[in-house]
C-alpha cells in the first residue's frame, strides 16, 4: 500500500467519525438548564387545567364537556386550545425531554406555536360570549401564558441546535478540502519525482 492510500484510508476513517458526530447532533439536543424550566412550565401547563378556565368550568371540563361546559358556552377555540396545550405542550414536550431528540423538539416547538394562537382565540371567544356567561377563567390564562414561554424556551432550544449543526457542517467540509488539496499536491510531487531523468 502506497503512502497516499493509507493517508486516504485514514482521512476516510476520520472522515467517517466526523459524520457519525454530525448524524447524533443532528439527532439529539442538549437543552442545559432550559430543560428545568421547561419541565417547570409543563407542570404549570397540567396544574392550569386543575383551574377554572371561564366560571366554574375546570380545564379538564373544557377538554371533556363535563361538569356544566355546555351551560357556560364553552366554544371550540377554548377545546381546541385545551388539546394542543395538552398534547404538544405537556405530551411532546416531555418526551424531547426524556429522549432528546430534536424531531421531538421540533415537534414540541411548532405544536406549541399553534396553541399559543389558539390561546387568543380562546381568551377572545370568552370576552365575546353573550351576557350571563363568565369570562375567561384563571386557568385559561396561566395556560396560555405557560404555552408561549414554552414556545419560546423550545425555539431556543431548536435554534441552539441548529447553529451547531451548522458548524459541524462547515467543519467536515474544511477538513475534506484541506485533505483534497494535500491529497492532490502529493499526487503532483509523486508525478514530479517519477519524470526526474536518471542521472546515473
Amino acid at each position: 500500500m502506497s503512502e497516499n492510500e493509507r493517508k486516504q484510508g485514514e482521512f476516510d476513517a476520520f472522515r467517517d467519525d466526523i459524520e457519525a458526530a454530525e448524524h447524533r447532533i443532528a439527532r439529539e439536543i442538549e437543552p442545559g438548564a432550559r430543560a428545568l424550566v421547561v419541565a417547570i412550565l409543563v407542570f404549570v401547563l397540567i396544574g392550569s387545567f386543575i383551574l377554572p378556565h371561564t366560571g366554574n368550568v375546570r380545564g379538564w371540563d373544557v377538554l371533556f364537556s363535563t361538569h356544566g361546559s355546555g351551560a357556560a358556552a364553552v366554544a371550540l377555540p377554548s377545546r381546541v386550545f385545551g388539546w394542543l396545550a395538552l398534547v404538544f405542550g405537556v405530551g411532546f414536550s416531555m418526551l424531547a425531554l426524556l429522549t432528546r431528540l430534536w424531531a421531538l423538539a421540533w415537534i414540541a416547538l411548532a405544536g406549541s406555536a399553534v396553541a399559543s394562537v389558539a390561546g387568543l382565540l380562546a381568551i377572545w371567544s370568552r370576552q365575546t360570549v353573550a351576557a350571563g356567561h363568565p369570562g375567561p377563567g384563571v386557568g385559561l390564562v396561566v395556560a396560555w401564558i405557560a404555552i408561549i414561554l414554552l414556545t419560546f424556551h423550545w425555539a431556543r432550544v431548536v435554534w441552539s441546535r441548529t447553529i451547531v449543526q451548522l458548524a459541524a457542517e462547515e467543519q467536515r467540509r474544511r477538513a475534506a478540502a484541506l485533505q483534497q488539496s494535500r491529497t492532490l499536491l502529493e499526487t503532483l510531487d509523486d508525478a514530479d519525482g517519477t519524470q526526474q531523468p536518471d542521472q546515473g
